[in-house]
């Protein structure tokens, strides 16, 4: 559980502008199935979006099955791993990982349609941002497909910044080696130096 100056109940973080908001830590059995839901819905949104428009394919199940059981992927005390709450419903899934002992990356940000518009993906961004400041990361990064505009709007707006792709992206071990340049093209990477 996070500490916080507000008010935290044992079932997840209360955030400011929206005390129907919460993030909880993936840490039992409700909270993983409710992020292998999450997970599964968004990489299939994802996946449709990278197959209609850049031709490019990937294993979802793969993906879900080892964002859930590498024990360090996504967990303290190197990552973190969210879902979002919302009047008492799972609306939405973030994550922050290790890229290397100075970088992180935040990873399945999704928020659930019909929560969109309440700020919980900016305070979503905000909380993995501020979680990699306390992990002692000096940089953020990510990648999203270049067709979600909205994405990357929020992201600019809370300081990331367009890069060259980096090595370690997180399709590299997802897609066929030569679909790799199609995919890098595909998506646009992004860095916040904190």
């Amino acid at each position: 559980m996070m500490q916080s100056s507000h008010q935290t109940s044992a079932a997840g973080q209360a955030v400011p502008g929206d005390p129907q908001v919460e993030f909880v830590a993936v840490d039992d059995a409700r909270t993983r199935e409710a992020a292998r839901h999450l997970l599964t819905e968004y990489l299939e949104w994802i996946g449709h979006a990278a197959s209609s428009n850049y031709g490019l394919d990937f294993e979802i199940s793969a993906m879900v099955e080892s964002d859930l059981a590498d024990p360090v992927k996504f967990f303290p005390p190197l990552g973190r791993f969210y879902v979002v709450r919302h009047a008492g419903e799972f609306v939405g899934v973030g994550c922050l990982k290790q890229l290397t002992p100075t970088i992180g990356e935040v990873q399945r940000m999704y928020i659930q349609p019909r929560a969109r518009g309440l700020g919980a993906g900016r305070l979503l961004v905000e909380r993995l941002l501020a979680d990699a400041r306390a992990i002692g990361y000096t940089a953020v990064r990510l990648e999203s497909l270049k067709v979600l505009s909205a994405a990357h709007a929020l992201y600019r707006s809370v300081g990331f910044r367009d890069i060259a792709p980096y090595a370690e992206n997180s399709m590299k071990d997802y897609q066929a080696v030569d679909k790799l340049d199609t995919y890098r093209s595909s998506a646009l990477f992004m860095e916040l130096r904190l």
